[in-house]
């Protein structure tokens, strides 16, 4: 396992995360970058559909990446005749874009980690439908591989591999290791009209693809009678009547016995795919790699941040991001499971106009080390103008 430790001038060490194409084409982005005092890239390797903005990029302003990709050559061995089988990227990130812009941030004397996302990609959803979670309406989510089928498990896991341990890099980030739901954007998303809360994004985020109803089965509930139960629960937020305590509504709503049962599918999916995928990097990977995860303390949560047990992962992992855009309270539930040598990544924006505060970055980094945080991450320095990447400079020196 690699030690964690503070940096340059007893701080943090902090990473900043970058796409490759705000690097390839840019001479100025690798040492603008370092500029800011960062010690580490966490640089996307394998990432879902999205249109960014690159304010300096000397040849583009907007980049659009049609779909879920990765951005280096895919091994054609591990995945000849496979179905399930990752996509090179377009004109956004074309050849082995993240080896470039790796190469490139190396030479400016930043350590480079790859940045990994997985159950999170909406042309595996188009391409192959019987891969998406299904709710308990029978609507599919594209966007959302249901993690319980064996081939979709097989192909992350090997995706995980391949997509974090590429030439030079140092370590990796595993984005999306978990459940997906309703939540993030998805092309036009028009979802907010019913806040749902956490009770709702749960009930939504159930899946009833065939897995799923013969894992509902081995615990013990009939899939059909749980579906409409699932169904009966959101009527009172469907009318904006429902309250939402987070997991004691599921409870009451579903009834403890279930609810329990519906979690322990789910909880029990995530964590062995976890512990796949961390085995196989780690397999792929030489010694001393660091493996993190993006997670959630709470199992139940699903999203970019996938719910864990904090006690588990630690032990799987070397350590955690950790979101904190929102306030410091997630660190202290992975801090009170900390080893000496556990890396506990805060997580901040630093894009004024994504909801970030760049301004107050140094007072956000002093309520994440006393909450236990021991590294920084700084979302993103290629979106972020240079207003934002100036009070960024301010804040790290």
């Amino acid at each position: 396992m690699t030690h964690s430790g503070a940096s340059r001038a007893g701080r943090p060490k902090t990473s900043a995360f970058v796409y490759p194409w705000d690097v390839n084409g840019d001479p100025a982005a690798p040492e603008r970058i370092a500029a800011l005092g960062v010690d580490q890239v966490t640089l996307a390797s394998a990432y879902h559909s999205t249109r960014a903005l690159t304010p300096r990029h000397p040849r583009h302003r907007i980049v659009t990446a049609e779909h879920a990709a990765v951005y280096y050559p895919a091994d054609g061995d591990r995945w000849a005749g496979r179905e399930l089988r990752p996509h090179p990227a377009g004109d956004w990130a074309p050849g082995d874009a993240h080896g470039e812009a790796a190469d490139a941030l190396r030479g400016a004397g930043l350590e480079v980690h790859t940045w990994v996302v997985l159950a999170h990609n909406s042309r595996l959803g188009a391409e192959h439908p019987d891969t998406s979670v299904v709710n308990a309406y029978g609507d599919r989510y594209p966007w959302a591989p249901c993690i319980a089928q064996p081939a979709t498990r097989a192909y992350l896991a090997d995706l995980a591999a391949e997509a974090a341990v590429r030439p030079g890099a140092a370590g990796t980030e595993l984005e999306s290791l978990g459940w997906y739901g309703l939540q993030h954007l998805h092309a036009h998303d028009k979802t907010a009209g019913v806040g749902l809360g956490d009770a709702g994004q749960y009930l939504m985020a159930l899946c009833f693809c065939p897995a799923c109803r013969t894992g509902y089965g081995e615990q013990g509930l009939d899939a059909d009678e749980l579906a409409a139960a699932v169904r009966e629960a959101l009527e009172p937020l469907w009318r904006g009547t429902g309250d939402d305590t987070g997991w004691p509504t599921v409870e009451k709503l579903l009834g403890e016995p279930v609810a329990a049962a519906t979690r322990a599918w789910r909880d029990g999916q995530a964590r062995t795919l976890q512990e796949t995928a961390v085995t196989a990097v780690r397999a792929a990977a030489p010694e001393g790699f660091q493996v993190l995860l993006h997670a959630d303390p709470v199992t139940y949560h699903c999203g970019a941040n996938a719910g864990v047990d904090p006690a588990w992962i630690l032990s799987v992992a070397d350590g955690v991001v950790v979101p904190c855009a929102s306030g410091t309270g997630l660190l202290a539930p992975f801090a009170e499971h900390a080893r000496a040598d556990t890396v506990l990544a805060a997580n901040f924006t630093v894009v004024s106009g994504m909801g970030g505060s760049p301004a107050t970055l140094a007072a956000d980094r002093d309520r994440a080390r006393a909450q236990g945080a021991t590294e920084l991450r700084l979302y993103h320095a290629g979106l972020a103008s240079d207003g934002d990447l100036a009070a960024v400079r301010e804040a790290l020196r």
